[in-house]
């Protein structure tokens, strides 16, 4: 049986985050890593893929391989990676989809494009998941709930039933957000925190 021939996928931003999502893409088992581009790196390659320069070569880059993924976390700030997804989409590489084999997602979820969910984490039916969010290991989105883009839902977050968080919102770990709870846009919610 001949196997299917995998897609690349450039990874954009070198540091923690990246290795988290090289492992999820590994796991995954969809794309094939062509390489990583970081300006602040100080070795030759991540994880055994070849770091390739900064984001100044997008350019020439999208000639060679058509998807790309924002690997930049998110803590204090979204700013880099909401950049970063935007040049990405002007350069018109296409930002896909990525779920761990080890996460569940309900088929009556929505999950929209660059958006990584991460291994053991849940999102329950009727939730919709904007562009460009990490939804990071063990986090639980429960029934009903609206992420907005360029979120960063951290590890073993709970949003429980018909919670909205706005966009370019950070959940630290740990937080329990109650259900239908209304979060801004551009909050920091800290990790362990309760929201009601």
């Amino acid at each position: 049986m001949k196997k299917c021939k995998k897609e690349k996928i450039l990874l954009i931003g070198g540091g923690g985050h990246c290795e988290s999502v090289i492992d999820v893409i590994e796991s995954e088992g969809k794309y094939e890593i062509f390489g990583v581009l970081d300006s602040n790196h100080d070795k030759k390659n991540l994880m055994g893929y070849d770091f390739l320069g900064n984001d100044n070569k997008l350019q020439n880059l999208i000639k060679k391989v058509s998807n790309a993924f924002v690997t930049v976390g998110q803590i204090r700030s979204p700013n880099d990676r909401f950049r970063l997804f935007n040049d990405l989409k002007n350069f018109g590489f296409n930002l896909p989809v990525i779920v761990s084999p080890y996460a569940h997602v309900s088929r009556h979820a929505k999950i929209n494009e660059g958006t990584i969910v991460m291994h053991q984490a849940m999102i329950n039916a009727g939730s919709i998941i904007g562009p460009n969010c990490i939804i990071n290991s063990k986090a639980l989105v429960e029934h009903g709930c609206y992420i907005g883009g360029h979120c960063h839902i951290s590890t073993g977050a709970i949003l429980n039933g018909g919670v909205k968080v706005e966009e370019k919102t950070f959940i630290g770990s740990n937080a329990i957000i109650v259900e239908s709870a209304h979060i801004n846009s551009d909050s920091f919610i800290k990790a362990g925190s309760l929201i009601k």
